[in-house]
């Protein structure tokens, strides 16, 4: 008896590469594919209007697609644990298929798919094709506890099976005889809404820099593979103006809503290296941004409060300052410092910003400058970015601010040097700030400097028609780096001692610390030493850069951060 399927979309949005997509046509009479509006919501309760276009025009994308298979996506309003069961029946169903969603809100939702489905005698196939591995057994390999350095990661990976391979695209082949029922009515009961509909007012929204959808992302992969030096030699080009607007060949957030499966873009750039290298097995780095983004679902997979400071096992209880009044300067693009400023607005107005823009506007709202917890900032960048994932954004924040995975807190981005060092000419401020457009170049980066004759000569007087800083950088970086460094040198005597009742301690609070009465400077160093260097060896394996690190701290009586990982692209 042939099967009726439902093939449930969530951030797989293409034909290619989509194997829980196969395994519903399989053998089946009739296929449904359908995508839930609801999970948006409830997932990211703050989306703006360029990341909803984006999600849009993904969809829209993938029905004109299904079309061409004389077939139709379903889209449908409501909460899947609501729906499902009707369908089950009205339908006649008898297989569900979907990706594999690796994060924890995910997993909830898709028990309660499945125990629904289970109940109805409906079969549930799931397939993973939205990371190269399964998490799984990364966690596994690591004696079940996720990996927190990006080495260790390598380390493993480089342990398991490579990436399986994609599958092929859907086809009139694959189909078969296999249909989708459509009704005349499936435009208005189940189409892709607009904007309007939506209840967004769309007048002045300009011309999308991204356009969203499978066909765009297969585009640009064969742009990106153009650029053969860049991938024979792995090497960034050198950041310059030009790299700090959208690129024709950004993938970002085509992988992210998975438009573009991650394992064609791993297979092509292998295949691509071996031609030009002569068949040579590429290096784990030159997959940085695919690794990048594996190494933080990785994280994020059994932490359900990965995007949250308290209750995080992995993350520094920092006791970050509550300015409602700076974080709205700081996302409104009104901080008074141009490079920041000109970074937000493009972020507001595209959705989009280079890695290391969001390196240096990450730094100024955290541990840089205003001293605001990276929890804000990750809201904002939820909002905003076309490419905001939870586990990515939630990692990379929590890096940038120095709260989990990276402990560097000495180095800041200068609000003034970084940009100018990057565009001395100041390009990309006058493109995204035009009411400093008259300013030259030696003070477009600090016009508060500038001469009232010039700054009237640029028709912008500083504090009437641009803001002054709101911070004095010089000042404010030194302090929090004083306060990061008070901090971290806590951290490393309070879980040096409290390792001796367990390897994993709760997630830290520097305000804890007096009332617990552990000092380390009341036991010798050498003590120190063995009591964390035994612990984890036991505990957690070798971390030798923690040994490092532990003796260092302990034979100086400053803290002197001896791992020094390379700052991820998550872009």
């Amino acid at each position: 008896m042939a099967q009726n399927s439902i093939h449930w979309f969530r951030k797989g949005l293409r034909l290619h590469d989509n194997p829980a997509l196969q395994e519903a046509v399989r053998g089946a009479g009739t296929v449904r594919c359908v995508y839930f509006l609801d999970p948006w919501f409830a997932g990211s309760s703050n989306v703006g209007v360029n990341r909803w276009r984006f999600l849009l025009q993904c969809l829209e994308d993938l029905d004109a697609n299904l079309r061409k298979l004389n077939s139709r996506l379903f889209v449908i309003r409501g909460q899947p644990a609501n729906v499902f069961p009707r369908l089950f029946k009205e339908w006649k169903i008898s297989r569900l298929t979907f990706e594999y969603d690796s994060e924890p809100f995910g997993k909830e939702r898709d028990a309660a798919i499945k125990k629904l489905a289970m109940e109805a005698g409906v079969e549930v196939n799931v397939k993973i094709s939205h990371t190269l591995y399964d998490l799984d057994k990364i966690i596994e390999l690591n004696g079940g506890q996720p990996p927190l350095t990006y080495k260790r990661f390598q380390t493993l990976i480089s342990r398991m099976d490579p990436p399986e391979m994609p599958v092929e695209t859907l086809s009139d082949t694959l189909m078969g005889r296999c249909v989708t029922p459509v009704a005349d009515d499936h435009g208005d009961k189940y189409g892709v809404p607009s904007l309007e509909e939506l209840g967004f007012d769309i007048e002045g929204l300009p011309t999308a820099v991204w356009p969203g959808g499978e066909t765009e992302a297969l585009t640009r992969i064969e742009r990106h593979l153009e650029r053969k030096a860049w991938v024979a030699n792995f090497e960034r080009p050198r950041m310059n103006a030009n790299s700090l607007l959208a690129s024709p060949t950004g993938l970002s957030s085509y992988l992210r809503f998975g438009c573009l499966s991650c394992r064609l873009f791993y297979y092509k750039l292998t295949d691509l290296y071996r031609k030009v290298k002569k068949n040579s097995s590429p290096p784990l780095s030159l997959y940085g941004q695919l690794l990048w983004r594996e190494f933080f679902y990785t994280a994020a997979t059994n932490n359900p409060r990965f995007d949250k400071m308290e209750g995080n096992p992995i993350c520094v209880r920092i006791p970050w300052d509550r300015n409602p009044e700076a974080l709205a300067k700081w996302a409104e693009a009104k901080t008074g410092f141009p490079w920041i400023d000109a970074i937000m607005t493009q972020l507001r107005q595209e959705g989009w910003i280079h890695h290391l823009a969001r390196h240096a506007v990450a730094c100024f709202l955290t541990r840089g400058d205003l001293w605001i917890s990276w929890e804000e900032g990750m809201k904002v960048f939820e909002e905003l970015l076309l490419d905001a994932d939870w586990s990515v954004n939630a990692g990379s924040w929590m890096w940038l601010s120095c709260s989990s995975f990276f402990q560097q807190f000495f180095h800041c981005y200068c609000p003034v040097g970084f940009g100018r060092r990057t565009d001395p000419n100041g390009d990309f401020i006058r493109r995204y700030l035009p009411i400093l457009r008259g300013f030259p170049a030696k003070y477009i980066y600090d016009p508060w400097n500038a001469p009232e004759s010039v700054q009237a000569a640029a028709k912008c007087i500083i504090g009437v028609h641009y803001p002054k800083p709101m911070v004095h950088h010089a000042e404010a970086s030194r302090l929090n780096i004083e306060r990061m460094k008070q901090i971290y040198q806590q951290l490393s005597r309070y879980r040096g001692l409290a390792i001796l009742n367990s390897v994993r301690s709760s997630n830290f609070n520097v305000f804890d610390l007096k009332n617990k009465g552990l000092v380390c400077s009341r036991y010798p160093a050498k003590w120190i030493i063995l009591i964390i260097s035994t612990q984890y060896v036991k505990g957690l394996g070798h971390r030798f850069y923690i040994l490092r690190y532990v003796l260092t701290l302990a034979l100086t009586s400053s803290f002197v951060p001896v791992w020094s990982p390379r700052v991820p692209s998550v872009t």
